[in-house]
């Protein structure tokens, strides 16, 4: 379809969607954008306002199961009256999905006293056969719930068109001059200029932007937590080593080696080199000693503590591993001192619109004498007044190496609800005195990710399209530097 074509249909319907013209004429939509484009790039002849709309299709598994049949019926189907092992019957195809599915849904039973398989009821109806093919016929009848369970099956994917739908311009017509740009030698010896259109000059165009580098969001806004953080008199930790000891990333912070943090479905833990050997040995002992017997007026967690799980290299799950060795260097010559350090970190999460295997967490840790809760809330006031957050409140919480421990929640404006943002506590007596620091040292601390300040500051809903591939380099390019009201 050329640019003639679409005018007329645009001349004889008024108004026009180009996904109709698409799917009516045959035609890939994006060469219709581009007819669409060209015609705009010549003026007002026509307008373009854009639209998204959604639908649901089945994927290439969707359509193997709306063709012979989800895989739960055709288990179901496959065991016969009198029961079949279960050995056998995992053999036909898709076994693993059809049966953790029919076993749900309580269509068969594992007869224990047989050692098989049987039906526990008499006929079954497969629901999803059905609701595939009825969304195949574009009826889209069935309910979110259902299309978010076949989604997460992989059955069914949304899919985003983003269209325009066309109308008339001021300067609309159905036959289009080309203008001409440049005046040429034969135009001026033919005299042919005289009557040829030429194309406006647009003065007030700017010239091709330079190239240049440009900051990504989220070193916008660490540069600024930065600033309040040297602004407030804290001394940055040096963050370089990804790769921590199971010992300095748990041990020292007296969270106990039964901890499910300290599982591979919450860490990273590494092949290679899979442990580390230098510890300081008296420290290390003190740690020990208050896990597994307690001390310092603690009873600690009662079991026999390894040194073999204390030697296992990992991606560090949280800079307060930085800040335990900080503190520990500390404690040979103390001085009330305030820390603080903005780094990446390292969880084994599943991937969603908010959660990433590794984030930026930003940390402040102060240490002196006497400090008490009173003092911590009210140096997160201070802080997150700095940040443009005024209405904050706190939540009692549990971490294994902060009492008392509080969640930090702020109202958010522009959702109206309170929202989680960070982490708080006192450090334990049992992870402090070990290190040698004095009786009357008290430290307070707290915690945030990077991402959720600035996904919030720059109106990012998936944490997908800040990092990552998905990323927009143009986003990257025309987001202003991040201004924090102080």
């Amino acid at each position: 379809m050329d640019s003639e074509q679409l005018l007329k249909l645009v001349d004889i319907k008024g108004s026009i969607s180009t996904w109709d013209i698409s799917k009516e004429n045959n035609i890939d939509h994006q060469k219709i954008i581009g007819v669409v484009n060209s015609i705009l790039a010549l003026g007002n002849i026509i307008t373009a306002d854009p639209v998204t709309s959604k639908y649901w299709e089945l994927t290439e598994e969707g359509e193997s199961v709306a063709l012979n049949g989800s895989y739960e019926v055709n288990l179901y189907n496959a065991v016969p009256s009198d029961g079949i092992h279960q050995k056998e019957l995992m053999a036909i195809p898709n076994a693993k999905i059809g049966f953790s599915q029919a076993m749900s849904k309580g269509w068969i039973v594992i007869d224990r006293a047989a050692n098989k398989v049987v039906k526990k009821v008499d006929s079954v109806v497969d629901k999803v056969k059905e609701d595939l093919i009825e969304l195949k016929a574009s009826h889209d009848q069935i309910s979110e719930s259902e299309k978010l369970d076949y989604k997460k099956r992989k059955l069914i994917r949304e899919v985003v068109i983003k269209s325009f739908t066309l109308g008339k311009g001021p300067e609309f017509t159905t036959s289009i001059v080309k203008l001409e740009t440049e005046l040429t030698t034969e135009m001026i010896l033919s005299g042919s200029w005289k009557s040829t259109p030429f194309k406006l000059y647009n003065f007030e165009a700017l010239g091709q932007p330079q190239s240049a580098g440009c900051l990504h969001p989220l070193l916008k806004v660490r540069s600024d937590f930065r600033q309040i953080f040297l602004e407030m008199g804290f001394t940055e930790m040096p963050t370089n080593n990804f790769v921590e000891s199971s010992f300095w990333n748990f041990d020292a912070l007296f969270q106990p080696q039964q901890h499910p943090a300290r599982d591979s479905h919450d860490t990273f833990f590494l092949e290679n080199p899979q442990t580390s050997e230098n510890f300081p040995q008296e420290y290390l002992n003190k740690v020990k000693t208050v896990h597994s017997k307690g001390g310092y007026g603690s009873q600690g967690y009662g079991y026999d503590w390894s040194l073999d799980e204390a030697k296992k290299n990992v991606l560090r799950t949280h800079t307060t591993a930085v800040s335990a060795r900080m503190l520990y260097g500390l404690a040979k010559d103390f001085k009330p001192t305030k820390y603080f350090s903005i780094d990446r970190v390292f969880r084994n999460e599943t991937l969603d619109a908010t959660h990433l295997a590794e984030f930026q967490q930003v940390e402040g840790v102060i240490a002196d004498y006497n400090l008490t809760l009173g003092d911590l809330i009210g140096v997160l006031h201070m802080f997150f007044e700095r940040l443009g957050m005024t209405e904050i409140k706190f939540k009692p919480a549990y971490n294994p190496y902060t009492e008392p421990s509080m969640e930090i929640f702020c109202y958010h404006q522009g959702l109206k609800k309170w929202i989680e943002i960070g982490n708080s506590g006192m450090f334990r007596p049992e992870m402090l005195l070990p290190m040698g620091l004095p009786e009357k040292v008290n430290v307070i601390a707290w915690g945030l990710s990077l991402e959720r300040p600035t996904m919030i500051k720059y109106g990012i809903n998936n944490i997908r399209d800040l990092v990552g591939p998905r990323v927009n380099l143009q986003m990257v390019q025309d987001n202003p530097i991040c201004r924090l009201d102080k």
